[in-house]
């Protein structure tokens, strides 16, 4: 009885931890928006409005990171509480490859297009 219980709390700890990184790659996010956004148009002397587009989006999956990361603790926390498991959703992760595919394929195509 003891090793199931300590099997849960070590669980429940490692959700907070997956939630952190689910936060801390939200903020890099954030902080990526800000860079491709302001930064790197006023640095470069070039026309703004690709990078602004691309900038805000990569700050609105930030957003979308810290929601996920949120909803996922909150499942994991009450699927322990049942003893069961949750598993991650398999579209939430193709979701989240294609739009970090298409982020990554718009920022090819503007920083190729610069003059």
């Amino acid at each position: 009885m003891v090793e199931d219980n300590d099997a849960v709390h070590r669980t429940r700890l490692a959700n907070e931890r997956t939630l952190l990184a689910w936060w801390r790659t939200g903020f890099a996010l954030f902080a990526l928006g800000v860079g491709i956004g302001r930064l790197v148009p006023e640095l470069a002397s070039t026309r703004p409005w690709p990078y602004e587009v691309i900038g805000v989006s990569f700050a609105g999956v930030g957003v979308v990171f810290v929601w996920i990361g949120h909803r996922r603790a909150r499942e994991v926390e009450q699927a322990l509480d049942r003893g069961e498991f949750v598993p991650f959703s398999a579209g939430l992760s193709v979701a989240l490859t294609l739009a970090a595919t298409i982020l990554g394929i718009a920022t090819i195509g503007v920083i190729l297009g610069a003059h």
